[in-house]
């Protein structure tokens, strides 16, 4: 199988130290034409470092390319009321086309807790309201009637085809939570190996659900300058289980990191 590869979008970086803010137009076009798999945009609200809205980002990304897939990498579910993250959502699929890939996370600590404070929400108990709000999107996102922690039953409209989810986090608690939410699982810089015996963890909580779910996604995973070299190291992911790796711009030139990730796409 080969893999998919995608990027981040130039709205911000993992690393704060150098933040990125370029040309979402630019970049996404670019991605589509290099025939990359997918855009990916970071989200919160006051961050470590400077960042751009998600679903604006995303929503810009769409409206100037046609294929090529828009990932939320990640929307922090519980950092908004579930029922307005459903309406972002469903709205961005309805309105791209159906090109949405969800990821789903409960926020890096580096960040610490000031953008939770600022949104209003607590930022203690954010795994269990990601976990109800997961529980819930499906209904709210496809336009059926979901019933709310709180008990109010609300139906959204119009309703669009719910994207496929992905849960991130390198721990056992984000496990736990794509074996019983997820269709893939998402882990940020994990070596081959490590991804193969996390899928194999996976694997088994997913079936105490009744589920499968098989599939991983590497966010900025090590890879060699040398296309070629960089090339076999993803055939050792695709060996692992992952099926797609997004790679991360570094400093001012995004175009550089774009240009090769479309010569290892190429190259596969």
């Amino acid at each position: 199988m080969t893999i998919k590869i995608g990027v981040l979008l130039p709205t911000s970086t993992p690393d704060p130290a150098q933040p990125i803010l370029g040309d979402v137009r630019a970049s996404a076009r670019l991605a589509e034409e290099l025939g990359l798999d997918s855009v990916w945009a970071t989200d919160h609200l006051v961050a470590s470092a400077p960042m751009l809205d998600s679903t604006v980002v995303l929503a810009t990304a769409a409206a100037v390319t046609d294929r090529i897939r828009i990932g939320f990498g990640v929307m922090l579910l519980a950092l908004r009321p579930a029922s307005w993250a459903a309406k972002q959502i469903s709205t961005l699929q309805y309105m791209s086309g159906n090109r949405v890939v969800l990821g789903i996370g409960t926020g890096n600590p580096a960040h610490g807790d000031i953008g939770w404070r600022a949104a209003g929400m607590p930022y203690e108990n954010r795994g269990r309201r990601t976990d109800e709000a997961l529980r819930v999107l499906p209904e709210l996102v496809t336009g059926h009637a979901a019933r709310l922690g709180d008990g109010l039953e609300v139906t959204l409209a119009p309703g669009a085809i719910m994207p496929s989810v992905l849960v991130a986090g390198n721990g056992d608690k984000a496990l736990r939570r794509a074996a019983a939410y997820g269709d893939g699982w998402m882990c940020i810089g994990l070596p081959p190996e490590d991804v193969a015996a996390g899928l194999g963890v996976l694997s088994g909580l997913a079936a105490q659900h009744g589920r499968q779910v098989t599939r991983a996604t590497v966010v900025a995973p090590a890879l060699d300058t040398d296309a070629q070299k960089a090339a076999a190291q993803l055939s050792a992911y695709a060996a692992s289980g992952t099926e797609r790796v997004i790679l991360a711009p570094s400093g001012s030139n995004w175009q550089r990191g774009y240009e090769f990730a479309g010569k290892l796409q190429a190259a596969l």
